[in-house]
């Protein structure tokens, strides 16, 4: 698929690192305006309701049930290229068939129910932010994942402590960057489609494996292929594997509170633990 995009600049690096320095900043800005407002309204709340106020488990990015929802953060797949670990060894994503065994995380090998596909040309030298690919340095999450560099679209997500969280929400100019891992003029993502939403390990990573709702598969470049084989699946919809979190409404109000004390107050978020002890990995 041809698309326009915007300049993608040598300096795409430095571009990431002031990114990230206003990645913990942006967030908290918009919610600062607001923090007196919400906090009035929500005091003046019946206790149940005013938790829901704070905190809705399905939204984290807005959109639907998940954030992850049809035209809703671009695509969520994987480069080509990349190793999936399957009991037969790692396989590149794009050589996996229909049937294939693919290990996961719950330790049991699944059988692969679909592969979509979907490519982006430049059309001059110019990229749409959009679908330039995130890329994940080697070992930039812990000692020995991933054991060489990942590259994903921005809205995959990787399981970290129990949570899903977006490569997007992740990135901080350092071990985790948005790239193009060379000067090719086509970007090739692909994913998994398995009968439930899983958690498969790319390149020794884990992340998500496609998850199936209200006809998002249509985004996919040979969606035609899973309406013929899958007819009844329509407007099927997966349970996610495990819950998502990015910056919405309470994580904005979390890293407010964070800002605002100096860290001396400790509110649990799972999504900037991980983004916190990821960027001092990148540091070192």
């Amino acid at each position: 698929m041809d698309m326009k995009g915007r300049p993608m600049s040598s300096s795409n690096e430095s571009s990431d690192m002031n990114r990230a320095r206003r990645h913990f900043l942006g967030v908290t800005a918009a919610a600062a305006a607001r923090i007196a407002a919400i906090g009035s309204a929500v005091s003046a709340l019946p206790h149940s309701m005013a938790a829901a106020a704070w905190w809705n488990p399905g939204h984290p990015g807005g959109g639907n049930a998940n954030g992850r929802g049809k035209g809703n953060g671009g695509p969520m797949c994987l480069l080509s290229g990349t190793a999936i670990l399957t009991p037969r060894g790692q396989v590149c994503i794009e050589d996996l068939r229909i049937g294939d065994l693919v290990n996961t995380v719950r330790g049991e090998a699944l059988p692969v129910k679909w592969i979509g596909r979907r490519a982006y040309r430049r059309s001059s030298q110019m990229w749409n932010e959009d679908v330039v690919p995130i890329r994940i340095r080697r070992f930039a999450l812990d000692d020995s994942r991933p054991y060489r560099d990942l590259f994903v679209s921005p809205g995959h997500a990787f399981y970290i402590d129990d949570v899903l969280i977006r490569a997007q929400d992740l990135v901080n100019g350092r071990s985790i960057t948005r790239a193009v891992p060379d000067a090719r003029d086509t970007i090739e993502y692909y994913q998994i489609v398995f009968p439930t939403h899983e958690v498969v390990l790319a390149e020794g990573a884990p992340v998500e494996s496609f998850l199936l709702e209200n006809a998002n598969y249509e985004g996919f470049t040979n969606f035609c292929e899973f309406a013929r084989l899958y007819p009844g699946d329509h407007d099927a919809s997966m349970a996610p594997f495990a819950p998502f979190v990015g910056y919405g409404g309470r994580e904005h109000l979390k890293a407010l509170l964070r800002l605002a004390t100096g860290g001396l107050v400790k509110v649990p978020s799972p999504l900037q633990d991980a983004y916190e002890k990821i960027s001092e990995r990148g540091q070192q």
